[in-house]
């Protein structure tokens, strides 16, 4: 899950600092992976402003400019550099960006030095687009407009301090797939204020001329609820500035302020959408099981062939998309599209992981709904969207068509504040804990404590005491002792039988022996060789057919163990085994006793002729 913190902000009002939201983030058990900073590559980076530009005197393309700087930020002392430039543009009253020495630029990697530029010194460089990782721009180097603030970090005047977040989710909590899932927590441990999410209310001027239908064979579990509505009149072109830098941020690329503001919902509220070209669709949209042999060309470019049983989303004439996990190329919207067809569903996440393995398509929208997206935010999440196409592409919004209902995931369990003391022996008084629940969405009334229609992960009473302890910080405890049961020295734990195989383990090993540990089944011709092989010993359902009786005798194994160390080239061996033997298949008949076995010679070749044969036992 990546994300930036300007975006993380949009839902958490808080005052925290970048390190303290990584901290407490990973301490929440949403563990990051990685941050990428501008702070880091571009912070040193400032605007500057280029006091005189004249020609070099000992070459026809370089300049030799005054730069006036101000290292220090803008209420800071100016400093004049000189800098030798090779770019066109470089000219006298240029507002640009100043790179002082010692400062490492990402577009070419060097770290600058002082130098001398054939006879002339130069200190620090004028930047370009390229050499900052802006653009593949380097034609010339940046140029601001003259009311740029001089002295002022570059990455703050062009709002590219964004830092990117990477973190792990756990399988076990979707809800943090969403920048305001994650805001959630972090104002439940006291980072911040998670800020109202106002739906609003979307009024259709017309009914939509598309319909949906979910096949009856789906309702009860593939596909609870369908909804969607039509909008007319949309302009699908780039999207906002904003959008695109907060999806490039996270590794996407910017399509269309459609197919962006689908994205955008995806990351943003855990909520995938999928926008139909209207004008590509014919007649209603029917959600129904595949009967096996249809094809879909998928946006990614591939052509599925679909399985029996898989959910497919198809108009009159063909199949538009593989439901809740990839749209179809066919209807995709493109920069002509005008109207379209807005889609928000709740689908099963055993039917969407099933279908996703068995296809092999990773999506985004797969790996939420497999998961489990919150089934109350679906029409909720539509309104939102609505709202947005209609606020960044314009058009007319029709009446929402809606089949199915929003799934029943109300439950409650008994919140006992003790148990928190008992499961996880951290003191934390009953009003915290009431409060901590409570700003992660759940409801308390008396002692039942519901969960939020977000949180499928919590199925019992130890799982409220997990969210407690949780967000009050399990590094917060602290090693205790446990209290011995009885005063004074206490009695041994082991019986006299285990002192005895302990004592003969050791007394074996001390003598050269090397212990082996093998199987207590062997097979009826091996056991029969050594007086066992009777039917009170046999195993009714064996592993292989090597292991279908007990072991009368410990030699077999350690036989067995002996062969193939020889067979591998190690001829001096000096086993021994500890165990159990079995002489019939009642309580009584197990005892445990000791077997060593010696193979080879008793010593490795040596001058003085010690080495001799090892006698067998």
């Amino acid at each position: 899950m990546k994300f930036t913190l300007s975006w993380l902000k949009d839902h958490l009002d808080t005052s925290a600092t970048l390190d303290d939201i990584l901290v407490a983030l990973t301490d929440l058990g949403h563990e990051v992976e990685e941050v990428e900073n501008p702070e880091d590559r571009l912070g040193a980076f400032r605007i500057c402003r280029v006091i005189e530009a004249v020609q070099h005197p000992n070459a026809d393309r370089l300049r030799v400019c005054r730069v006036a700087t101000w290292p220090n930020g803008p209420e800071g002392a100016m400093e004049e550099v000189q800098v030798v430039c090779g770019a066109p543009n470089a000219r006298t009253g240029l507002v640009g960006v100043f790179a002082p020495t010692g400062t490492h630029v990402p577009g070419t990697g060097v770290d600058l030095k002082p130098g001398n530029i054939r006879g002339v010194d130069s200190n620090g460089m004028l930047c370009s687009e390229r050499e900052l990782e802006l653009s593949d721009d380097h034609n010339g180097i940046i140029d601001l407009p003259e009311d740029a603030p001089v002295g002022v970090r570059f990455i703050d005047y062009k709002g590219i301090n964004d830092p990117m977040i990477y973190v792990k989710i756990t399988p076990n909590r979707p809800d943090g797939l969403g920048v305001r899932g994650l805001a959630r927590d972090l104002a439940a441990r006291g980072l911040g204020t998670l800020k109202p999410l106002e739906i609003p209310a979307i009024t259709g001027s017309f009914a939509s001329p598309i319909g949906v239908k979910i096949d009856e064979s789906l309702k009860a579990k593939g596909c609870p609820l369908f909804a969607g509505r039509t909008i007319r009149g949309v302009k699908n072109g780039p999207s906002p500035d904003w959008m695109q830098a907060r999806l490039k941020a996270i590794g996407l690329r910017p399509i269309s302020a459609l197919v962006d503001i689908t994205n955008y919902f995806t990351f943003g509220l855990n909520r995938p959408l999928h926008v139909f070209d209207v004008a590509k669709v014919q007649g209603d949209l029917r959600i129904h099981p595949a009967q096996g042999g249809e094809e879909l060309l998928a946006l990614d470019g591939k052509t599925y062939v679909l399985k029996p049983g898989m959910m497919l989303i198809s108009d009159d004439a063909q199949p538009e998309s593989l439901a809740g996990i990839m749209g179809g190329e066919l209807s995709g919207c493109t920069d002509e599209t005008t109207d379209v067809f807005l889609e928000s569903a709740f689908w099963d996440p055993i039917t969407i992981a099933t279908t996703g393995r068995a296809l092999r398509i990773n999506s985004d929208a797969r790996y939420r709904f497999e998961r489990g997206v919150d089934p109350a935010f679906t029409l909720p999440g539509l309104d939102l969207a609505t709202q947005m196409i209609l606020d960044l592409c314009g058009g007319a919004a029709s009446e929402m068509v809606v089949d199915g209902a929003v799934p029943d995931t109300a439950r409650s369990y008994r919140f006992n504040p003790a148990r928190v003391e008992s499961l996880v022996g951290m003191e934390i008084p009953e009003a915290t804990q009431r409060a901590t629940l409570e700003a992660l969405g759940f409801t308390l009334t008396g002692d039942q404590a519901a969960p939020p229609s977000w949180r499928p992960d919590v199925q019992g009473e130890a799982d409220l005491v997990e969210e407690v302890a949780r967000i009050a910080s399990l590094s917060k405890l602290v090693g205790k002792p446990m209290a011995r049961a009885l005063p004074g020295v206490p009695k041994p734990i082991l019986t006299p039988m285990q002192t005895r195989e302990k004592a003969a383990r050791r007394s074996i090993a001390s003598l050269g022996y090397n212990e082996c540990v093998t199987y207590s089944f062997i097979d009826k011709a091996g056991a029969e060789a050594f007086g066992g092989g009777a039917d009170a010993v046999r195993v009714d359902n064996p592993i292989s057919s090597e292991m279908s009786h007990l072991r009368p005798d410990l030699l077999p194994g350690l036989l067995r163990a002996a062969a193939r160390n020889q067979a591998r080239g190690f001829m001096d061996l000096a086993l021994f085994e500890v165990g159990p033997v079995f002489a019939g298949g009642e309580p009584g008949e197990q005892t445990t006793v000791a077997t060593g076995l010696l193979i080879g010679a008793t010593s490795p070749r040596d001058p003085y002729g010690s080495r001799r044969p090892a006698a067998r036992s």
